[in-house]
């Protein structure tokens, strides 16, 4: 443990103040307190302490209130807070875990049970850290080894087109010349797909910091997506050349989503597109569509290379999952994409996949029935 670990007391009643305060300098921790909630807040503003030690019941603003302001605060809300108090009754400990402490301690608490709960909670804070940091050096990664790739990949391809165009641009045969601005769409085509990407992932995420304009973009709707996936599917389908394998259950009709017909599609569109990109000519890719309380539900399967329970909880912007094993083309933004999009118009994005079995990626989105 390190000595320079600060904590703070918040407690109305002096002697267990001293004691606590005591106890924990004994075990090498710098300590700040204070005997109530205003006087805590004020101190932990200043001080950002490491943990902050609470008391429930105090006068002028309460544990509860406290820790709501500590958590509304940027540059205190990941402060890991432990309540200590006399107050047993179960309502009090899930109202003061469902405000966001980390745990509940009753008094009289031992010093082992005190250690214990603040040794769990750096513990935990540690895991955290190294989860963060794992993540972070994986996008790094990627971004180091995919991105100047995907741009300078179809940036050649336009590049050496052209210029042998122009080399041989007064004998050139029609056939080599269709190739070679065939080659040139198909290059600046990828290229500006992942400027899209791009532009779209900085909008929505621009966008769910502010409540005005989360309103604003749920003011949009999409009428019959079932019957847009019946449009959109067989031309992914075809751009991939496995139109046959392309199978749609979408027969539900009469309503409308909370989104635009954009976001609507980029979501299909990124969904669709990793399936086929990631499942072998031959297997088929499914697209199912139903209402369940008062949500439009969207799946799309197929059976390709699949995703571990890992790399599932790990979708990030940029995350890239096998990309030098399966060759894999993108910088990583389909997913996030689609799943940001979703929460960002009240919905959820779902995904069950197993490795060498395949993927199963389910969106809801709030749906409102034409009767209403």
């Amino acid at each position: 443990m390190s000595s320079q670990k600060t904590i703070l007391i918040v407690d109305d009643a002096e002697f267990i103040l001293e004691g606590t305060a005591t106890l924990l300098e004994f075990e090498g921790y710098n300590v700040y307190t204070a005997q109530d909630g205003l006087e805590g807040l004020e101190k932990a503003n200043k001080h950002h302490p490491d943990m902050i030690l609470c008391d429930v019941s105090m006068p002028n603003l309460d544990g509860f209130g406290l820790l709501e302001q500590i958590r509304a605060n940027s540059q205190t809300s990941d402060i890991p807070f432990i309540f200590l108090s006399a107050r047993a009754d179960k309502i009090d400990i899930r109202t003061g875990m469902g405000k966001g402490a980390d745990d509940y301690l009753i008094k009289p608490f031992t010093r082992e049970e005190l250690i214990s709960s603040i040794d769990a909670q750096w513990e935990k804070r540690s895991k955290i850290i190294e989860k963060i940091k794992t993540r972070q050096e994986g996008i790094e990664k990627n971004l180091s080894f995919a991105l100047p790739h995907e741009f300078r990949t179809p940036l050649n391809g336009i590049i050496n087109s052209a210029g042998t165009i122009k080399n041989i641009i007064d004998d050139i045969e029609k056939d080599l010349l269709m190739e070679l601005t065939d080659d040139i769409i198909v290059s600046a085509r990828r290229l500006q797909r992942i400027t899209e990407n791009f532009l779209f992932y900085a909008q929505i995420e621009a966008a769910s910091n502010s409540q005005k304009l989360i309103d604003q973009l749920r003011s949009f709707k999409t009428d019959e997506p079932a019957a847009m996936a019946y449009d959109i599917a067989p031309l992914k389908a075809q751009k991939y050349n496995r139109l046959n394998e392309m199978l749609i259950e979408a027969d539900v009709t009469d309503f409308y989503v909370t989104l635009s017909s954009q976001h609507y599609g980029k979501i299909l569109d990124e969904l669709l597109d990793n399936a086929f990109k990631f499942s072998q000519e031959g297997t088929p890719v499914s697209l199912k569509a139903w209402l369940k309380d008062n949500s439009f539900h969207l799946s799309i399967a197929d059976q390709g290379i699949g995703m571990s329970q890992e790399e599932i909880n790990s979708i990030a912007p940029f995350a890239q999952f096998g990309r030098f094993e399966n060759e894999q083309q993108g910088i990583g933004l389909g997913l996030i994409i689609a799943k940001r999009t979703a929460e960002l118009h009240g919905g959820y994005m779902m995904v069950k996949s197993e490795k060498g079995v395949g993927t199963t990626v389910e969106i809801s989105i709030p749906a409102v029935m034409y009767t209403e």
